[in-house]
């Protein structure tokens, strides 16, 4: 049986990985801040706290993929509380660190996959995310960089990065910009938002053989997005 370590992975596009991973036969270890009912194993772990982080990955015998999901979101502008700068660089750029570095020594060569959950703003800015931009091209450095470093192991390591997912984080952004689910839409090339069970199946086919020769990208969820002028 193939074993998968999903951070944050009690809601939206964790909650959703670990779904899909269950029903492709995966033994799932899901870890967050919250436990909620689950069918996954749940592991409380602030992937921010290096030393939980090295607690819970010591225990386990074997990783074949790592997907780490765990994040946290919020407009902030320099003027501002740098609390909220600190926490979402650590949780989303500092978490993906720890555990990527936790996971290595566990992950077969070969076969070993680890899949970071970016984000659009990991290769675009917006005015009031800076820390958030910043964490996430944060993260899709970091897995360039990783990919190259581990790429004689035979170990892939790819970035997703989805623009609007219909998550409670999403409903979050909504409030601050003061639009609609609809209006967010109506600004995306195809016309919708994406589900996390999409990111979910992205997800999935990186970890499967047939992408063995994919690592080092950047693969935008996001509609067409990007391509717009």
């Amino acid at each position: 049986m193939r074993h998968a370590v999903v951070t944050g992975g009690t809601r939206g596009i964790g909650r959703a990985v670990a779904d899909r991973l269950a029903l492709e036969g995966w033994d799932v270890l899901v870890l967050g801040r919250r436990a909620v009912p689950s069918p996954h194993r749940f592991i409380h772990c602030d992937v921010a706290d290096a030393v939980a982080v090295r607690a819970v990955f010591g225990g386990l015998d074997r990783v074949d993929a790592l997907v780490n999901c765990a994040g946290t979101a919020g407009a902030n502008r320099l003027d501002g509380d740098d609390a909220l700068w600190h926490a979402i660089i650590d949780s989303n750029l500092h978490g993906t660190y720890h555990c990527c570095k936790a996971a290595l020594p566990l992950l077969p060569d070969g076969t070993g996959r680890i899949v970071n959950i970016a984000s659009v703003l990991g290769l675009r800015g917006v005015p009031d995310q800076t820390a958030y931009c910043a964490a996430k091209h944060g993260v899709v450095g970091f897995t360039r960089a990783l990919a190259l470093a581990v790429a004689a192991r035979g170990i892939t390591v790819n970035a997703l990065c989805p623009g609007w997912v219909d998550t409670d984080m999403a409903a979050q952004r909504y409030a601050e910009l003061g639009i609609t689910a609809e209006q967010a839409a109506a600004g995306v090339p195809t016309g919708r938002i994406a589900s996390a069970g999409e990111v979910a199946d992205a997800t999935i086919w990186l970890l499967r053989p047939e992408a063995r020769g994919i690592t080092g990208h950047a693969l935008p969820i996001d509609g067409g997005a990007l391509a717009l002028p």
